[in-house]
Parts: structure tokens; C-alpha cells; sequence
């Protein structure tokens, strides 16, 4: 089973910087995306930063203040976040869209797989 495992929520004060992993394990064969999504108060859950393909996309209100870059063996996400604001407080989930190995004949499925999310939670 693929697993995303989070870490490095916590507390900051405005201005602060914080940094996220995002571990990713298990049969896996390949991952085609990997990406932060956060839920903020109010806002449904969207998608902050992501890596696809080698490029990287960010949600507006994040650019200029927030970079995501993965590990050699593309098996670990970081997303880095400075100049925290409150609106940034949330939780913030790891995706991947991958290609599992599902069966002991090597049968691959693709689809999404979600860690369970760290808070953040910046004050000003």
C-alpha cells in the first residue's frame, strides 16, 4: 500500500518560515505528480504547490514566498514556505497521482493517494 507520510507542521509567528516533508512509500512504480494541497479556514481544499513532469506550480497567493523541490529518488516532497502569513494557517495534505505495483504479477494501477495532512498554524 502507498503511503505519504507528512512533517514539519507546527506553530510560527507572521513572518516566520517553516518546512514541510512529504515521504512517500511503498509499490511504487512511478510518480507523475507530486504537490502540496492545503485546506485553510473557509476555503475548500486547493492546491498549493506541485511538481509535475520537473515543473513546478504554485497557487497565486503562495508565489514569490513558497519553493517545493523533491529528493533524488523522487521519493520525498519538500515544500518550503517563508514570510508566513496568518491566511496561511491550515492543514496541509500531500498528494501524489502515481502508478502502483498492485499485484504480485505486477498488475499497476494508477491513482491518487493523500497523506493525512500536518497543521500549520501561523499568528500574528
Amino acid at each position: 500500500q502507498v503511503q505519504l507520510v507528512e512533517s514539519g507542521g507546527g506553530s510560527v509567528q507572521a513572518g516566520g518560515s517553516l518546512r514541510l516533508s512529504c515521504a512517500a512509500s511503498g509499490p511504487i512504480f512511478s510518480i507523475d505528480e507530486m504537490g502540496w494541497y492545503r485546506q485553510t479556514t473557509g476555503i475548500q481544499r486547493e492546491r498549493g504547490a506541485e511538481i509535475t513532469d520537473g515543473r513546478t506550480t504554485f497557487l497565486d497567493p503562495v508565489k514569490g514566498r513558497f519553493t517545493v523541490s523533491m529528493n533524488n529518488y523522487r521519493n520525498t516532497l519538500h515544500l518550503q514556505m517563508t514570510s508566513l502569513k496568518s491566511e496561511d494557517t491550515g492543514v496541509y495534505y500531500c498528494h501524489t497521482y502515481a502508478v502502483a505495483v498492485v499485484t504480485t504479477l505486477g498488475d499497476r494501477e494508477s491513482r491518487d493517494y493523500w497523506g493525512e495532512g500536518t497543521r500549520v498554524t501561523v499568528s500574528s
